[in-house]
């Protein structure tokens, strides 16, 4: 059998109890390492487990997934995700791929980014598709999630923004090369995203475009959910470009139109007074 098992947001602490008792019962684990983290390292969740854990990059479960299948042909498997084994396209394709050799597979289901951004004041059910945000290089500026912003905001919903991880990967020299040689682990912040989107704005404002964001739309920033560091901070666009919110993983909410309960929600995390003054209910409350 192979099991995929969610890990949850924080630390080693927030695996259910089922997913435990799947791990302890397994005679290999492997810990996907390259779509999310927790906020503790591998050593920390072998000590609470008592197993061994297999580090997984992508390059062993794009390209090399045969060996994690050929593992659970003749034992139990698991396969470790930060958050929801689901909450990144790659998983299902690893699930395809036991279905076709014939392996069965179970899901262990946990809390995600994608369901633990309510925190922030904005409702769950208001929000429209996600997005994912890439780290931009000199000659590649892709734009393509603004415009699905855009669309969120038309319909009056909110947009989640996934940022950029990498972990493990090679420059463009390296790959040319053929030098297994991997760049720094980067991990896109709150601030880096909001200046993407800012610049976004700016220049197709130079154009003569209606941008559809501005310098003063609301967004909101989240780091380490679920941690007991957690910070989240509702801010303009503006704002969001200097707000330091320390740690990743960071997380972008771009806000569309506000429910009353989501605006008192958002009050709690005001960066300032300007911000709170545009969520103040209309009875001065």
């Amino acid at each position: 059998m192979l099991y995929l098992v969610g890990l949850g947001l924080g630390d080693a602490l927030d695996i259910t109890v089922k997913g435990l008792q799947v791990v302890r019962k397994c005679s290999r684990v492997y810990l996907e390492a390259y779509t999310s983290m927790l906020t503790v390292g591998k050593d920390a969740l072998e000590e609470f487990y008592g197993k061994e854990v297999v580090l997984a990059d992508r390059e062993l479960v794009e390209q090399e997934a045969e060996r994690i299948l050929e593992d659970a042909k003749d034992a139990d498997v698991a396969f470790l995700v930060a958050g929801d084994p689901f909450g990144a396209t790659t998983h299902s394709d690893l699930a395809l791929r036991a279905v076709r050799a014939g392996i069965p597979y179970r899901v262990v289901h946990n809390a995600s980014v994608i369901t633990a951004v309510g925190c922030c004041g904005l409702q769950l059910y208001n929000f429209g598709e996600t997005v994912s945000l890439v780290f931009w290089t000199d000659s590649w500026k892709p734009e393509s999630f603004y415009d699905k912003i855009l669309q969120n905001r038309a319909a009056g919903l909110h947009t989640l923004c996934l940022l950029d991880i990498k972990v493990k990967e090679q420059s463009v020299e390296s790959l040319m090369r053929g030098r297994k040689i991997y760049e720094p682990p980067r991990f896109m912040s709150a601030a880096q995203a909001a200046d993407q989107l800012l610049q976004i704005v700016r220049r197709r404002r130079d154009q003569g475009e209606e941008p559809g964001l501005t310098e003063d739309t609301l967004c909101v920033g989240a780091a380490r959910l679920g941690a007991a560091d957690q910070k989240i901070v509702t801010a303009t666009l503006a704002q969001m470009t200097s707000c330091d919110l320390g740690a990743p993983l960071h997380s972008l909410a771009v806000a569309g139109r506000l429910h009353p309960l989501e605006a008192d929600m958002l009050r709690l995390h005001a960066a300032d007074d300007d911000v709170l003054a545009r969520l103040r209910p209309l009875d001065g409350s």
